[in-house]
């Protein structure tokens, strides 16, 4: 054994992940995917290549983000799932840049682990090229490391970073947010990819991920790592039609703290936390750890993951508009 393989770090298992993810990364190409044939480069280059000729966008602008899952990952790594926390990465970050208005071009990977596990590895790229796929966004590149005096061996952490792209005259920025707009509310699929260090603590002292729970009809695990929804299907669409002012993704720091980045300082938002139906998840959370009304609305989405904010004149035909996908909107408070 090689020295630095003696320290924890394995080239050759390095190498054997490459070769499993190669067709994973290359089915993100496919030609369903408008941006497919942009993709210059493939697996192997110190950089990627994208070609952002876009002739159908007058003044594109750029928009990018990056985040990670947090400590939804200790789930992951309880349950021996991964197949699910690459699709949360992607469609957090794809949520994030369509709050201006973009559409997903291509993202970027980063994975560390304590000691590489190429099945492990290879369970988490399905789920990333999965929501790319699904996002029409290439995953033109990325990075893993094996960090064993970092991380415990079974551990590993993941981040991703995205680019999509705008035309400057229809950035949504909120600057034109008014008195009396209404915030229309699009349901999460649970907890998304947030407050699970809270979580944790209060449900893992009380139940097992494996434990089933009636009120949440699966086990503890299953609810714990539904999958962070993408809203780009659901309201991209839209943009098009209607004059959407305001667009916030509810992640840490719940509803209120994410939506009054955008509103103009002059206004506030007005919830009314009692139009729509907290999903169970949610109240269990609250009655297992106590947990006040104040600090729950703080942390979490309770069951609202994307607000859109609107002359109040539109909300008929929005509703309209989202029943023909089969999506529910809620009206759940105003501008103030």
């Amino acid at each position: 054994m090689k020295e630095y393989e003696k320290a924890g770090v394995s080239i050759s298992r390095g190498d054997e992940f490459i070769r499993k993810i190669k067709t994973l990364v290359r089915s993100t190409y496919d030609r369903d995917n408008p941006n497919a044939n942009r993709v210059l480069s493939d697996i192997g280059h110190f950089g990627a290549f994208y070609d952002i000729n876009f002739t159908n966008i007058k003044n594109p602008v750029l928009v990018s983000s990056v985040d990670g899952v947090g400590t939804k990952l200790k789930i992951a790594i309880m349950m021996n799932k991964h197949d699910t926390i690459g699709q949360d990465l992607v469609n957090h970050c794809v949520n994030d840049i369509l709050c201006s208005g973009a559409q997903p071009l291509f993202f970027l990977d980063y994975l560390a682990f304590g000691r590489l596990n190429p099945d492990v590895a290879e369970q988490i790229m399905i789920g990333l090229s999965k929501a790319c796929r699904e996002n029409h966004c290439a995953l033109i590149g990325g990075e893993t490391a094996e960090m064993p005096d970092l991380y415990n061996e079974s551990d590993y952490d993941i981040s991703g970073t995205i680019v999509g792209i705008v035309e400057k005259d229809k950035i949504i920025d909120g600057k034109d947010i008014n008195k009396g707009d209404v915030l229309l509310g699009l349901k999460s699929n649970g907890l998304h990819t947030n407050g699970y260090s809270l979580v944790r603590k209060v449900l893992l002292s009380k139940y097992k991920v494996d434990d089933f729970i009636p009120e949440l009809n699966s086990t503890l695990g299953e609810e714990l790592l539904r999958i962070h929804k993408s809203y780009l299907k659901i309201v991209f669409p839209l943009l098009n039609k209607f004059n959407i002012k305001g667009i916030s993704h509810i992640t840490g720091g719940g509803i209120v703290g994410n939506t009054k980045r955008i509103v103009p300082d002059n206004l506030k938002v007005k919830i009314d936390w009692f139009s729509w139906d907290i999903p169970e998840i949610f109240r269990l959370i609250q009655r297992t750890g106590k947990i006040s009304d104040e600090e729950m609305r703080e942390v979490f989405n309770l069951g609202i993951g994307m607000i859109l904010i609107v002359d109040k004149s539109l909300v008929d035909d929005l509703k309209n508009e989202l029943k023909k996908l089969d999506e529910e909107i809620l009206i759940i408070g105003e501008i103030e």
